[in-house]
């Protein structure tokens, strides 16, 4: 049942059920609902409520929620029935526990109770919905006053209470389009609340100006208990409604007429609408009210039937509901709410069947209104005898929008609460009061120094006599001065006056000073700015030159074209008629060719049969002729048998021919015993030999030996037939026919069995054939199916790698996009405290109150656009702008986090098919290539060679059964020709057997020997293997052969293996110390062999010169690997010194132990030494203390005042990181989240100041790259979470974070990191750009190749690098710069193989760029320059180890347009062989490289128009960008992997120079 019910509490959602979809919005932004749940239940249980009756609590809720959503039909206007089986009803049933049929019969039935009868009466359907939500809400009321009482119960103490504080909600005003009974109940309490509300406020004015003793008049203010008498009084509208609810025939519309004769024209405060009469309008103390009277008699009744609940109290299965109903009266009193301080609109009590005396009459007067207006007056009593104090909320718009304020709604809401009528009794008085130490200390200015007295009372009495001539404007109080409205404000203008009189005389000065230091600048910035603007006058006249020149070209080209086009049109035309007419021509010749070829062709068949009709004839005849001739002969010779049949010498030639063929037989037997010892031999050794078969064939044993027994008296009876051969001879008739006889049968026998044999060979044969098919199917299907399945994974992965990657590249265009409205942010920051701070003239005033609280009402918004800024610059502390901005941070992190969470499933989806891909390698390599097919074959074979040879055996075991069991014994005799057939086979089938068992010994052999291949490269396969393995050992028959073959392999195989991996291991250091040894060699010959060729081309100062800049690069080279070795050094020495410290401890340890052990005497004779006492090292915890005000210190010395150039030099690479995430550490370990939280936000804010300060300088971007890296990585490696503790040693597990997840600040570090290594991808940009087109276009790297420039061009570049351009060894050496800061600043090897993928990637694209521009670039001779340059730069790549970071990738295009300017361009060949070489160019790239090419030297031709359109032919289906260039500004994505850290928190030491002197190592 629990079950059940909890299915029904969840079945739908809020729009499922009709009381909560009303709204239309049943989500709550930034609610969680299921939270909220959980919040609740544990409420519950913290209150005593067991989870029981919560279970009870949640039935009733869904029931109430169930039975909202109960139907009826109209059966007549006065009837109603509820559907048969309706859902609805049936859960609500099941919920409650009661009976289904009641509950429909009373929902849509009601009861009347006469005096003498009682009468069931239908109801109308108007009638059941309305009874149906009075019953819901009634069950709800008893629920809510059962929650309450028990939660009293659980708060109620045993110590008497003598005051309460309450808290009284009140409802506001309410003004709808359609205002009912609700509506009218609230304004009423509204203006009960009110009244007191005003009163109250009289009465503080009062007591003020009695305590303080000022005379003061009586102050008229706004009554309106006017409107409270309309509403409460005799004959007013609760009055006329409760005596319109008495009567029988009742309505809405008789109301209404009552209410207009009774008070229209009478009462001012009421009045009629004028398109309605059924509406009513009274004036409110906020604003006319227009109430509609559809539905007031219905709802101030609001009637529940007994019967109703009289079915619910039945409920015997939920223990809960009848509880509800036990003590209604008492829960349903209107008294028993007041305590609470809220108005409840409590429910009319149950309606009895039939009324009691003296009590039904009582119950019914108390209709809704009557209770709610007996609630209000015991609220007022309680508000009267209590002290009140108020807290209006006022609403800016109705929108909930950020900054934006409805002044009119504002004015009506401030009108609705009664805050203008409270200031205006208040501005009637003396709203401004100043205490005499406040209006001394705030007024001082306009004092004199003799005003000043040594009273401060008579000082400020003075001085307003001077000031304020009207002595009614103010009063003197006790303590307190007080002023008339507006009085204030003129004192202020009088100190403002004066002060800016002050001002003004401070200004003249300073202006004065500062417009001559301005009007300095603007004199220097002018003439600057006239410099430039010439300069730019004079550039654009020399473009303007240009372009003039261009455009001439351009006609001149433009002119060409078109005559050429025309020229073309009409070659086109020419040729295409010249192929029409020729294709008619040889249309026709072909059409004749035809013709004649299939004349011949019908003339060929014609002749063929004519002669081989003759040819059949002539066959006939000759037949006929030779069986005619052969019946002749045939016939002869039939005579001659016949003659010769008859003669007597006949029979003696076949006597003579018995007695041989006797003798032949008994030979025969001799043999066949012979061959039976030797079979009997046989069967020993294969018993010997198939030890494990010997039960099966014991059966054949005994057989062939009872046919040995029988063959031996076979022997002795031809003894017996040698004597009796003259008995033989005359009955030689019968032995004749016996012997026929036997013949035939021993002719039919072996004829059969070797027609069974053949078929039973044919079908094996067949069923070879089939298997092996098969298998080559199997194996055809496994590999087309593991091909599919590999290209499929392969093309998914690519994809959802693709996939990451955009997201991933547009997740940090949003960090990009952030940061760059960020630091528009800090400008406009900048910018006003630059206003802020000038002073402006002009005075705006600050009221006293406000300036004292102004604190109390900042704004905390999310807003960032710069219009709001001014007003939050406004509106914040300065002091409080830095944390603001962490939030900022955070909030925007948590808006990206649907882009996360999606990123986050494309990487499970992609785990998820890398995981099959796996499984499905790991198949795969079971055997190469496919192991675990073979291995199934083959035991599927040796299976198949089993059962062949079970099914021989059991044929033979038939074959000899059907022999013995035969009756004749003439059959089974040794001479007999079945006995020799039966042999025969058995021969056979032992060989046969003999190589089968030869083939399974191979197979298991061959099994063996792959096992012991695949178990060192395979572990997760072994126990698989192994137990196939030893599954088929236990099958296997010879255990001998088994152990020896496996250990012979096993042997080799090891023996083997291990001399292939020592030689293969010795051959790989050899081959990489040549190769290492070659590119050496390769690289110092190329250098020189350059620097020789640039050195004699050069002058002899040049050569000075260029030599001096070779030796300077070598030294800083050379000083370079030094300063890393040095450092190697210095690391090794710190290792020693630390070995040192732990050997002398324990020698020490041994000279004490040995003292120890030496006795008295040898200590007095041996002299002393001195000894050296180690000090004992303090065991550290890996933590640094600071305390909070050295916040600002650590971050000033350790990020903004950090130079990597500087100290940080010979630092330990990462070490502010570690600093930092030492100190976070301890402030975890305190459990101080402020500090934690300050710390890190002033670390992230300060790190961005340097980046923003210093943000062009490449190694102070690096050096902050890779510590923001290294910090993240320690928020990881110690987080406490087990996938970044793998790593970890068990002291680093020691140090994790004990008390706080910061994986929030993790994602905010991540973010930070990303931004650092986009701004150090500029940084690279802005350094690389000037040098890649000089050095990888414009120099000639490879002298004397490009020494003939395209005619028609000018010449750009000459063959030596002028003073000031830059080479490719600039650009070398400004990589190896790069790649040495980044490995001294101890980055990631991942970050830095990622740093030289986008680097390389600008220097491709900008060259392809530069390319695609320059007509003068596109020649063969500069294509081998860039393939020279890019060579040159793989062998950077190679040197530095960085061939796999992907970089070479990123030059691919280059490659291939350098390989498109020299290949052939002519044929449909090379027009092929360029399509299939070009895969990394667009199409619209390499058209233009075709159409720029230009030809260096007569040996060369153009391109030609038609080839380059066979290529644009052939790419026409190619789908890619028509974007011509590359985009040099992309960014690839970059991702951070997790890189732990070995070193030891414990063992790092913060170095003097740092400035760090007041943290302390714990």
């Amino acid at each position: 049942m629990c079950v059940k019910y909890v299915f029904f509490i969840i079945t739908g959602n809020a729009n499922y059920f009709h009381y909560t979809k009303q709204g239309g919005s049943p989500v709550i932004d930034g609610v969680d609902d299921a939270k909220e749940m959980v919040n609740t239940r544990q409420a519950c249980t913290l209150l005593g409520i067991s989870d029981s009756y919560q279970m009870g609590i949640f039935r009733i809720l869904a029931g109430i929620l169930h039975l909202g959503n109960v139907e009826f039909a109209s059966r007549d206007s006065d009837s109603c029935t509820v559907p048969p089986k309706h859902e609805p009803l049936t859960i609500f049933c099941d919920l409650m526990g009661v009976e289904y049929e009641e509950m429909a019969h009373w929902l849509c039935h009601r009861k009347l109770a006469t005096a003498t009868e009682t009468y069931i009466k239908p109801i109308s359907k108007l009638h059941a919905i309305n009874a149906r939500d009075a019953l819901a809400k009634h069950i709800y009321a008893n629920l809510f006053n059962w929650i309450v009482d028990h939660v009293n119960k659980a708060l109620h103490a045993t110590v008497k209470q003598h005051s309460f504080i309450g808290v009284l909600d009140i409802y506001g005003f309410e003004t709808f389009e359609i205002n009912s009974f609700e509506q009218f109940c609230i304004n009423y309490a509204n203006e009960k609340l009110q009244q007191q509300f005003n009163m109250h406020v009289f009465k503080l004015e009062q007591e003020e100006y009695m305590k303080e003793q000022i005379p003061w008049t009586l102050i008229d203010f706004y009554d309106n208990q006017p409107c409270i008498n309309l509403i409460e009084a005799k004959m007013g509208v609760l009055d006329l409604l409760d005596e319109e609810c008495k009567m029988p025939k009742g309505s809405d519309d008789s109301w209404a007429q009552k209410l207009y004769n009774t008070h229209l024209n009478k009462c001012a405060l009421f009045e009629k609408p004028r398109m309605s009469n059924k509406a009513f309008i009274i004036k409110h103390f906020a604003d006319k009210v227009e109430y509609q009277c559809e539905g007031f008699l219905e709802k101030n009744k609001d009637t529940v039937y007994e019967e109703q609940i009289r079915v619910l109290k039945s409920s015997k299965k939920f223990k809960l509901l009848p509880e509800l109903f036990q003590d209604e009266e008492k829960v349903l009193s209107p008294t028993s709410a007041a305590p609470s301080g809220r108005v409840p609109l409590t429910r009319m009590p149950v309606k009895p069947a039939k009324a009691r005396p003296g009590q039904a009459s009582k119950e019914h007067k108390k209709t809704v209104g009557h209770q709610f207006r007996n609630s209000l007056h015991l609220l007022m009593e309680t508000l009267n005898a209590t002290t009140p104090h108020y807290v209006r909320c006022i609403k800016p718009n109705d929108f909930k929008f950020p900054f934006t304020f409805d002044e009119k709604r504002a004015v009506q809401q401030l009108r609705a609460c009664g805050v203008l009528e409270t200031i205006r009794i208040s501005a009637a008085g003396f709203p401004s009061r100043w205490t005499y130490q406040e209006f001394f200390s705030r007024y001082r200015v306009l004092m004199k120094q003799r005003d000043v007295l040594g009273d401060r009372k008579q000082t400020c009495k003075n001085v307003l006599e001077k000031l304020i001539q009207d002595k009614d404007k103010y009063q003197f109080g006790k303590t307190k001065i007080f002023f008339r409205a507006g009085q204030v404000a003129y004192l202020e203008k009088i100190r403002a006056d004066k002060l800016r009189a002050a001002c003004i005389r401070i200004q003249k000065t300073i202006r004065g000073w500062l417009m001559r230091k301005k009007y300095m600048r603007m004199r220097k910035a002018a003439i600057t700015i006239q410099r430039h603007v010439r300069g730019y006058q004079a550039r654009c006249y020399a473009k303007f030159l240009r372009r003039t020149r261009a455009a001439i070209t351009i006609q001149k080209f433009q002119r060409m074209y078109v005559v050429r086009k025309r020229y073309q049109c009409m070659r086109d035309a020419t040729i295409a008629l010249q192929a029409l007419l020729r294709g008619y021509m040889v249309r026709n010749k072909y059409q004749m060719m035809l013709r004649e070829h299939k004349s011949v062709v019908i003339q060929k068949h014609v002749r063929g049969w004519l002669a081989r009709r003759r040819y059949r004839r002539t066959l006939r005849a000759i037949v006929y002729l030779q069986c005619c001739y052969r019946r002749m002969m045939a016939k002869r010779e039939l005579k001659k048998l016949k003659i010769e049949a008859r003669s007597v010498e006949r029979y003696k030639k076949l006597h003579i021919g018995l007695e041989n063929k006797i003798m032949q037989l008994q030979r025969k037997i001799d043999e066949q015993n012979k061959e039976y010892k030797s079979l009997l031999e046989k069967m020993n050794n294969l018993e010997i030999t198939y030890s494990t078969e010997t039960e099966k064939l014991r059966s054949d044993v005994e057989r062939l030996r009872t046919s040995e027994e029988e063959a031996k008296n076979a022997t002795n009876r031809v003894l017996s037939l040698q004597e009796e051969i003259a008995k033989l001879r005359k009955e030689l008739h019968q032995t004749q026919s016996e012997k026929k006889s036997i013949e035939e049968r021993a002719d039919k026998y072996k004829h059969e069995t070797e027609q069974l044999v053949s078929e039973l060979k044919e079908q094996n044969s067949l069923l070879k054939t089939e298997k092996e098919e098969l298998n080559r199917r199997i194996h055809d299907q496994a590999r087309e199916i593991t091909e599919s399945m590999e290209k499929k994974l392969v093309e998914e992965t690519k994809q959802l790698e693709l996939d990451l990657n955009d997201e991933r590249l547009r997740y940090q265009n949003l960090l990009n996009e952030f940061s760059r409205l960020e630091e528009r942010y800090d400008d406009l920051k900048d910018e006003m405290n630059l206003m802020v701070s000038i002073p402006k003239p002009g005075h705006k005033r600050t009221d006293s109150t406000h300036s004292s609280n102004e604190s109390e009402y900042t704004f905390s918004s999310e807003i960032t656009e710069a219009e709001d800024l001014p007003l939050r610059m406004e509106q914040e502390p300065s002091e409080k702008k830095a944390a603001l901005d962490m939030s900022l941070f955070l909030k925007l992190q948590k808006r990206v986090s649907e882009l996360e969470q999606e990123k986050q499933s494309l990487q499970d989806e992609l785990d998820r098919k890398e995981e099959q891909a796996l499984r499905a390698k790991a198949k795969e390599e079971e055997r190469p290539p496919i192991r675990g097919a073979e291995l199934e074959y083959e035991s599927l074979k040796r299976q198949e060679l089993e059962s062949e040879n079970k099914k021989l055996k059991n044929e033979l075991n038939e074959l000899q059964k059907a022999l013995t069991e035969t009756r004749a014994p003439e059959v089974t005799a040794p001479g007999a020709p079945a006995y020799r057939v039966l042999l025969d086979q058995l021969t056979s089938v032992s060989e046969e057997l003999e190589v089968r068992k030869e083939e399974v010994l191979i197979l298991r052999s061959q099994l063996v020997s792959q096992k012991e291949a695949i178990q060192p490269k395979e572990d997760k396969h072994t126990m698989t293997d192994a137990t196939i393995l030893l599954e088929d050992v236990q099958k296997m028959k010879d255990k001998g052969e088994i152990a020896q073959a496996y250990i012979g392999l096993k042997e080799t195989n090891r023996l083997l293996e291990s001399q292939l991996q020592s030689q293969k291991k010795s051959h790989e250091n050899e081959l990489e110390s040549l190769r290492g040894e070659i590119q050496s060699l390769k690289e110092e010959n190329n250098r020189q062999q350059q620097l020789l060729a640039q050195n004699l081309q050069l002058p002899p100062e040049a050569r000075i010169e260029a030599s001096l800049q070779h030796e300077i690069t070598r030294l800083t080279n050379e000083n370079l690997d030094l300063m890393e070795q040095l450092e190697k050094q210095d690391k090794t020495v710190r290792k020693l010194k630390k070995q040192l410290k732990v050997f002398a401890k324990k020698i020490g340890e041994l000279e004490v132990g040995q003292m120890e052990n030496i006795s008295p005497g040898q200590i007095i004779d041996e002299p002393i030494r001195p000894v050296n006492i180690p000090r004992k090292e303090k065991d550290f915890q890996g933590m640094l203390e600071y305390k909070k005000e050295d916040e600002q210190k650590l971050v000033k010395n350790l990020i903004l005042e950090l130079k990597p150039r500087g100290v940080a030099v010979n630092l330990i690479p990462g070490l502010p990181a570690y600093i930092l995430f030492m100190c976070v550490r301890h402030a975890d370990y305190l459990n101080d989240d402020q500090k934690v939280r300050s710390l890190l936000t002033s670390t992230i804010n300060g790190i961005k100041k340097v980046l923003k300060k210093r943000g062009d300088d490449f190694e102070t971007v690096s050096f902050w790259l890779s510590n923001t890296c290294r910090f993240l990585h320690c928020l990881k490696q110690y987080s406490g979470e087990e996938g970044f503790m793998k790593h970890n040693t068990p002291r680093q597990n020691e140090h994790c974070l004990t008390n706080f997840d910061l994986a929030e600040y993790r994602q905010v570090l991540s973010d930070l990191a990303i931004q650092i290594y986009q701004q150090l991808v500029r940084v690279l940009e802005n350094i690389l750009q000037p040098m890649i087109v000089s050095g990888m276009l414009e120099h000639e790297t490879i002298q004397g190749v490009s020494g003939v420039k395209p005619t028609g061009l000018r010449k750009r570049t000459s063959s030596i690098a002028d003073e000031g351009t830059y080479t490719l060894d600039s650009i070398i050496r400004q990589l190896n710069s790069f790649h040495s800061v980044m490995c001294q600043h101890g980055m990631d090897p991942e970050l830095i193989k990622q740093v030289v993928k986008q680097m390389f990637y600008i220097i491709g694209a900008i060259t392809l760029n530069n390319l695609l521009l320059r007509k003068d670039m596109c020649s063969w001779s500069k294509g081998m320059q860039i393939r020279y340059n890019v060579s040159q730069l793989e062998e950077w790549l190679r040197d530095k180890n960085l061939m796999n970071s992907g970089a070479k990738e990123t030059l691919e295009p280059l490659i291939q347009a350098a390989q498109l300017l020299q290949v052939k361009k002519k044929t449909d060949e090379d027009a092929e062989a360029i399509c299939s070489m070009c895969n990394a160019l667009t199409t619209a790239q390499i058209v233009k490289v075709l159409n720029l090419y230009t030809p260096v030297n007569e040996f060369e031709e153009r391109v030609l128009v038609s080839f380059i359109r066979t290529i644009q032919v052939r790419l026409r289906d190619r789908k890619d960008s028509p974007q011509l260039l590359m985009d040099a500004k992309h960014i690839f994505p970059v991702t951070f992997p997790f890189n732990p850290s070995s070193l030891a928190l414990e063992t790092i030491q913060i170095p003097a120079s740092l400035g760090l002197g007041f943290i302390s190592r714990v």
